[in-house]
């Protein structure tokens, strides 16, 4: 009895706590502005809050708050401040100065730290550039393609992706979620005024996110934990929710920045 109890206790904290950040992040993406910005930079804040913890458990008190809160804060007044090259680099020093506090793993840090404040800002770009609508596209594809993977997956089973670092994932479910991202690429072609080459994007975005997913159950799998923290019941933490959503704003952002968007979407 006991056992069903805590079952649906958790269920509630999730459907809560999902519906909460469903809707904040629903508003914040309507609204745009700094009321989206802010919002996207306490998030990557969070998230090296989490990562430093992770690393770095033998850390005292303080430590992780501090590298939360200035990569908040740094990623906010950079995007105010900076622009272009500027703003790319001071966000690339910025990852690499976070990291050398870290009393090892010093490169794992900064690769993560780099894709926690780059992916902040394709976010920020995204909806500043392209629109509200843009920032909807990107949700749809990653949490689609986790979806499709995950019935996927169960229903059909089959070879696993890559088993010593996420056992659960296979090649079926990956390819469903590639197949999805299609199938959404061509549905947003007529609202995003794009052409084809959107379905080709969407792929790749999708996969971008997949291989964030994989990225962050490596990182939890070498730092011995099940989650990145507990901030969010039901949930786990802000890393466990936006693992793949980083990943697939960092292709984004590559994509803009590079200029391949505009040659592909044609």
């Amino acid at each position: 009895m006991s056992g069903q109890s805590g079952s649906f206790t958790d269920l509630r904290d999730r459907s809560v706590s999902g519906a909460l950040m469903a809707l904040v992040g629903i508003g914040a993406v309507w609204a745009g502005g700094l009321w989206f910005t802010v919002l996207v930079c306490a998030l990557c804040g969070l998230m090296v809050w989490e990562l430093t913890k992770m690393l770095d458990s033998a850390a005292p008190f303080g430590k992780a708050e501090g590298a939360g809160g200035t990569a908040a804060v740094a990623l906010l007044v950079f995007w105010l401040q900076l622009s272009g090259g500027l703003l790319l680099g001071a966000l690339a020093l910025s990852a690499l100065l976070f990291a050398w506090r870290f009393p090892k793993d010093r490169g794992i840090a900064a690769a993560y730290l780099a894709l926690i404040l780059f992916a902040g800002l394709g976010l920020i770009a995204l909806r500043d550039s392209f629109g509200w609508v843009w920032v909807l596209w990107l949700v749809l594809l990653v949490i689609g393609s986790d979806v499709a993977g995950y019935f996927a997956g169960r229903l059909l089973g089959g070879p696993k992706l890559w088993p010593r670092v996420s056992p659960k994932k296979t090649w079926s479910g990956t390819v469903a979620g590639w197949v999805l991202a299609v199938v959404i690429g061509f549905v947003f072609m007529s609202i995003l005024g794009a052409g084809i080459g959107l379905v080709l994007i969407s792929v790749l975005v999708a996969m971008a996110g997949q291989a964030g997913d994989i990225a962050e159950s490596a990182i939890k799998r070498y730092a011995g934990v099940k989650d990145s923290s507990n901030l969010i019941p039901g949930h786990g933490g802000v890393m466990d929710r936006f693992d793949a959503m980083i990943a697939a704003a960092l292709m984004m952002l590559v994509l803009t920045e590079t200029g391949l968007i505009a040659l592909i979407l044609i």
